[in-house]
């Protein structure tokens, strides 16, 4: 990080900003950042100025504050966009080890709320799969996937640590996934979960409920997943539909 101070046509808070992304990026999670008052020296700019670039790089949890000691550098975060992608392809397109721990796999039966959401009749006997998974070994979320016996025989007994479940159905069952939907909603970690998580208890997450479909339009999977807020954040893709103007033809 030089010393040098801003200059140039661009506002000293968007050019300190840029050096404090790089300095992140280069240090790591868990590195101290200099001091305001060190930051306000080296590139001559106001204490005020470097406190609300600073402020926007906590409020957007690329830093965090630990008071009486200073500013330091928070864990990456993950962008979650595709459903259909998996986590452990989503995990590896980031450059990122992607593991799993299998908590429980075993078949239950399905009462009415989960044989609704799987589109079968209640009593279906029904392969529920719990695992923690993880990114480079930190644990990132965990899952609850419930898919129907009958579709994938054997299933609950397949090695899955480690292993992406997606591409087991695929690669085993020759199953090809055609939709996904999902809710997403904001909840608070309840103590059990935030020990498998390693967090705080009551600390922000996302829940994702999610329906998988073959093309067919078949149900495939109903699971729940929760991700740590202090990981993730979510992207969004939209792209508004747009009617031609009418030139005042005919039908």
């Amino acid at each position: 990080m030089s010393g040098q101070r801003l200059v140039g046509p661009r506002p000293k808070g968007e050019q300190l900003r840029q050096l404090l992304e790089e300095l992140i990026a280069e240090l790591g999670a868990g590195a101290m950042l200099p001091s305001e008052r060190m930051l306000a020296e080296r590139y001559g700019v106001a204490r005020m100025t470097v406190r609300k670039v600073l402020d926007q790089l906590v409020a957007e949890r690329a830093a965090y504050r630990i008071q009486g000691r200073g500013t330091f550098v928070a864990e990456p975060r993950i962008v979650y966009a595709d459903a259909l992608k998996g986590f452990s392809e989503d995990i590896r397109a980031r450059g990122m080890v992607p593991g799993a721990r299998v908590l429980a796999q075993q078949i239950v039966t399905a009462d009415a709320a989960l044989a609704a959401s799987l589109e079968r009749p209640p009593g279906l006997p029904v392969v529920l799969i719990h695992r923690v998974r993880t990114a480079d070994e930190d644990p990132i979320a965990l899952e609850w996937a419930h898919l129907p016996s009958e579709d994938f025989p054997g299933l609950e007994r397949a090695r899955l640590d480690g292993v992406s479940l997606y591409t087991l159905l695929r690669e085993r069952y020759g199953v090809n996934l055609g939709t996904a939907s999902q809710r997403v909603s904001a909840v608070a970690l309840a103590t059990e979960d935030a020990a498998l998580l390693h967090a705080d208890e009551g600390q922000p997450a996302f829940l994702f409920v999610r329906t998988v479909r073959r093309p067919s339009g078949r149900v495939i999977e109903s699971a729940r997943s929760l991700y740590r807020g202090d990981r993730y954040e979510l992207e969004i893709q939209q792209a508004r539909q747009t009617v031609a103007p009418d030139d005042g033809g005919g039908p």
